[in-house]
């Protein structure tokens, strides 16, 4: 009676050990299911944003044909693709992605205070926010200059400008992810995004953004589709 007695204890460990482990056991599954999920949905998101992007053609070569003059070098995307993970730092500092940018059209400038051209053509860039900035359209100027915040902002009060906000990104990452697209080959780089994130026009090398020409080419952007 008294052996009976003692197997009890260690029955009672062998269950407590299965039960622990199928504890874990649905532990782990749960988190897998839950990383699983996680990448899932963010390839749904991401080939929710490309076919919604690949519709875009038409709109891409309207924005393609109105690039004229001043503004002629600006190509149509083709095919337009989805911009909207593109990353850098906001005003405040703080880590945003074009995506922030939902419903506005956006002309993004890559540019350095190392780069004369860039430097040459912020004063056009910051008077085309002027005449067309809205709750529609922003020129969004990031600058990629390395180290800290002392150049490109000493440049931009220097340089009188003031309708540009301060966007960033001291680790060029940005270039570079545009770079891996075929999309930047040097400084300054401009891209025309549409309200939805995506790419519409793109260019490398500077352009004379004050000017009728540009605001045509925003307007081309602004338009409806037909």
């Amino acid at each position: 009676m008294s052996k009976q007695k003692q197997k009890f204890p260690a029955l009672r460990l062998v269950v407590l050990a299965v039960a622990v482990g199928a504890i874990a056991g649905a532990i782990a599954v749960y988190v897998k299911g839950g990383l699983d999920g996680n990448t899932a949905a963010t390839t749904i998101v991401a080939e929710a944003d490309a076919a919604a992007c690949s519709a875009k053609q038409t709109k891409a070569r309207t924005v393609g044909d109105a690039a004229t003059g001043h503004v002629a070098a600006m190509l149509a995307a083709d095919p337009p693709r989805s911009l909207n993970n593109l990353g850098f730092n906001g005003p405040d500092g703080d880590p945003m992605t074009m995506a922030d940018f939902s419903g506005k059209v956006v002309l993004m400038n890559l540019w350095a205070t190392w780069c004369t051209p860039c430097r040459e053509e912020m004063p056009a860039l910051d008077a085309l926010q002027a005449a067309k900035g809205s709750d529609r359209f922003e020129v969004v100027a990031v600058n990629v200059d390395r180290g800290d915040d002392e150049k490109p902002t000493t440049f931009l009060q220097e340089t009188g400008i003031e309708e540009l906000s301060y966007y960033r990104d001291a680790s060029m990452k940005i270039f570079n992810d545009l770079k891996s697209q075929g999309l930047a080959l040097g400084l300054p780089v401009t891209l025309l995004i549409g309200e939805d994130g995506c790419l519409l026009a793109h260019m490398n090398g500077p352009a004379e953004w004050a000017s009728p020409d540009a605001e045509k080419l925003v307007d081309a952007a602004l338009s409806d589709p037909k």
